[in-house]
């Protein structure tokens, strides 16, 4: 029996989720405009390990979103989880975000491909791109859309994330299907991902891993 804590931080969805096996038993999250990933996370915590019935030491691995996504929120899941894998003496498993956010839709026997997009500000997104099976066919990411994105595309394709809604007036074909209610990457699209890459023994270094941010942070300073 294998118990995996998975730790969603990267957009405004602060998401936890306990899974038993690779299935979801316990999810607690919250999307707010303002980011309140620090007060929230490890309260989130507890709660889903209070419904699932377990304590911290029956935890076998600790999974966290990578990224990309927000500079702040990645790096308050993954000091959470660095701490709690370092406490706990389990291992760390990394989880694509975009990956998480795909498995958000299903295409069973529909021909397409899925592209999740996460707002990047302005006209700029971080995506990537998966085929009806969830296998990364495109790597990840940050792009300027304009009209002719996607352009060597020809199958039906796919748009979930905060950031396709701002690609409604530029990507218009009919070959673009806007999920709209499909926002953020949860922990629970986490469960499965993180219990095979536990099976596979695929961690990261506890002491050097690194969220995947795609862009430098930058500061934006008043001139005074």
């Amino acid at each position: 029996m294998s118990f995996i804590l998975n730790l969603e931080t990267a957009t405004k969805n602060c998401s936890v989720a306990v899974a038993e096996n690779g299935v979801t038993v316990a999810l607690h999250e919250y999307a707010g405009e303002n980011y309140s990933h620090a007060e929230k996370l490890h309260v989130f915590i507890e709660t889903a390990l209070k419904e699932a019935n377990i304590t911290y030491k029956d935890l076998s691995a600790i999974a966290v979103s990578m990224g990309p996504g927000s500079y702040t929120g990645l790096r308050i899941g993954v000091s959470a989880a660095k701490g709690l894998c370092y406490a706990l003496n389990i291992p760390l498993i990394a989880i694509d975000t975009l990956e998480a956010l795909a498995n958000k839709l299903s295409l069973a026997d529909t021909d397409g491909v899925i592209v999740p997009l996460l707002d990047a500000r302005r006209m700029e997104v971080y995506s990537a791109v998966f085929d009806a099976n969830h296998k990364k066919v495109r790597d990840t990411k940050a792009e300027i859309i304009t009209e002719e994105s996607f352009n060597d595309i020809e199958s039906p394709i796919y748009l979930l994330g905060d950031g396709a809604e701002k690609c409604r007036e530029l990507l218009n074909s009919d070959k673009f299907i806007y999920s709209p209610e499909l926002l953020y990457p949860s922990a629970g699209e986490m469960s499965a991902l993180s219990y095979n890459k536990h099976k596979k023994s695929d961690t990261v270094d506890v002491a050097y891993f690194e969220p995947f941010y795609l862009k430098d942070f930058i500061v934006n300073r008043k001139v005074s």
